[in-house]
């Protein structure tokens, strides 16, 4: 049972975390069960050799890591009703947006190691960036969890205060880097390309760039500095941009995120 996991919450989310886990290789199917009210748009899991139910209670009792993947609003109608299940050698891994470990230990009112979990929407395709807090947990379990995430992409441990900028640097930085994405594809169009040859390049040239600090570990204004000669078109393009504001546009939309979440 202790390595047995149940996803509590068949979402989007939920789904990709079991499909990641499935395809990595990190569990046996069968030794995950994912739970849904209505367990018919799991079907496709359960082909797979995924467990599925509607039965949070007996999916808690069966498994030793419990990921809570339901919505906000959720969350303490889910844990009451689980909390008799829950016992001192589960390990409880949340999800979900906003709610602190803090909220979840005054409703368990046990002493099980919790963690939380911040991915992005890449998880899908196993290329999440991923950040981790934890609290109660041993080291063994620390590594478990760490190794659990690292099957769908990159993982960071980071202080559980730091969860809501990791939501806006990660989880929005998604739609962030979209939007620079859209816009070279727009830039590329008026320059003369169609609209699939300018995604293709675009998408493809800002992975490169990621892939290139991930492997190297070099700072952004190296690689930078490595594109761009005197004169050039490079620089060219890179000062008219600041002097339109890209860079202080960027740094204001983070924070401007960030400051919502504070104070909504």
């Amino acid at each position: 049972m202790k390595n047995k996991i149940a996803i509590i919450g068949g979402g989007n989310l939920g789904t990709a975390i079991a499909e990641g886990l499935v395809v990595s290789g990190f569990s046996q199917p069968a030794d995950i069960i994912i739970t849904k009210r209505n367990t018919a748009t799991l079907k496709g899991l359960q082909e797979k050799g995924v467990r599925i139910s509607s039965n949070n209670n007996e999916a808690v009792k069966k498994s030793g890591i419990i990921i809570l993947a339901v919505k906000p609003f959720q969350v303490k109608e889910v844990i009451q009703s689980i909390q008799d299940d829950l016992k001192e050698d589960h390990i409880l891994v949340s999800v979900i947006t906003g709610v602190m470990i803090a909220d979840m230990e005054e409703v368990i009112k046990k002493k099980i190691p919790f963690f939380r979990a911040m991915p992005n929407t890449a998880i899908a395709i196993r290329q999440s960036i991923t950040c981790l807090s934890h609290k109660n947990a041993s080291q063994v379990q620390i590594k478990h969890i760490n190794d659990l995430f690292s099957t769908l992409g990159k993982v960071v441990t980071i202080e559980e205060k730091l969860m809501d900028a990791a939501t806006v640097l990660g989880a929005c930085g998604t739609a962030f880097a979209m939007r620079y994405i859209r816009a070279n594809i727009q830039g590329g169009i008026e320059i003369g390309f169609d609209a699939l040859t300018a995604s293709l390049i675009a998408a493809q040239t800002v992975k490169g760039a990621a892939q290139l600090l991930l492997e190297r570990g070099s700072h952004p204004e190296y690689e930078i500095d490595k594109v761009t000669t005197p004169k050039g078109c490079t620089i060219a393009g890179l000062n008219e941009m600041e002097h339109r504001g890209f860079s202080s546009a960027l740094i204001k939309g983070i924070v401007a995120s960030h400051d919502k979440i504070l104070k909504p």
